[in-house]
């Protein structure tokens, strides 16, 4: 039995150790939200069961449980850190399962190793070869509802909380590098490694488009033109990222409608 209510108090119970005023922490909790909405979202389209169904919205819960510790270790929720020395997948599995803090959330034990595996995958850059059907599943859903609310987050927070600046005529005359430029043309995710510059970063969100599980969940991409407006966000000024950008945004969106036809 899956008890949402339950899982909820116990996550804001968590919640109470950490500066929940921080605009990346804030971030995160909103974003938790999100993902549990695109969850029930996607559950829907792909008509789940109801106890699948309710077991992705309490992966979507827990999926970002590390980063908030994340966020008290180097003063900010940062992407890169999960490459350099804190992965919060990593962590969150550990802050779950290494003092059974998981029964906070649920008292049935038979979910555990699916929600483990789920979380472990959730931001890495291919899931791990030895799931079970099921696992494989909620792997593949957290991964897309977790892009999904993304999209959400890139159009509604601030370039600063987002790039870690709000100088709007800094980051339009920036440039894409040529390695992230050509990642992308090849319908590649970006690893965070290699990003140099703000719109490497800006343009990294973007091709998230390219590792999606679910036609049902690029749909509500498409049905909400979500990719060309974060395009638009950015109002770009150097003519070779004008150019870059629009070559860009075509592949997207025909790569997007191949995929949902």
């Amino acid at each position: 039995m899956i008890d949402m209510l339950k899982a909820e108090n116990a996550f804001k119970e968590y919640l109470k150790q950490y500066n929940c005023d921080d605009d990346k922490v804030r971030l995160k909790i909103k974003h938790t939200y999100g993902v549990i909405e695109a969850s029930k979202y996607l559950s829907n389209k792909l008509n789940l069961n109801k106890e699948d169904a309710k077991l992705s919205e309490l992966i979507a819960l827990l999926h970002d449980i590390g980063r908030f510790e994340q966020s008290k270790v180097i003063g900010k929720v940062y992407d890169k850190a999960d490459k350099l020395f804190f992965d919060h997948a990593v962590y969150g599995v550990k802050v779950l399962f290494e003092n059974n803090l998981i029964r906070n959330f649920i008292e049935d034990d038979s979910y555990d190793k699916i929600i483990y595996k789920a979380i472990l995958n959730h931001n890495k850059f291919a899931i791990e070869g030895d799931l079970s059907d099921r696992e494989l599943l909620h792997a593949k859903l957290i991964r897309d509802n977790d892009k999904t609310d993304n999209f959400r987050v890139k159009l509604s927070e601030s370039l600063k909380t987002l790039l870690g600046t709000d100088d709007e005529k800094l980051i339009a005359n920036d440039i894409i590098s040529e390695k992230i430029y050509n990642e992308f043309m090849n319908k590649k995710l970006i690893n965070s490694m290699d990003i140099n510059t703000y719109l490497d970063q800006w343009v990294s969100y973007i091709a998230f488009i390219f590792d999606y599980n679910f036609k049902e969940a690029l749909e509500y991409l498409k049905d909400n033109d979500l990719v060309n407006k974060e395009f638009d966000r950015i109002k770009y000024t150097n003519p070779d990222t004008i150019n870059k950008i629009a070559k860009m945004r075509k592949l997207a969106n025909d790569y997007l409608c191949c995929m949902v036809s």
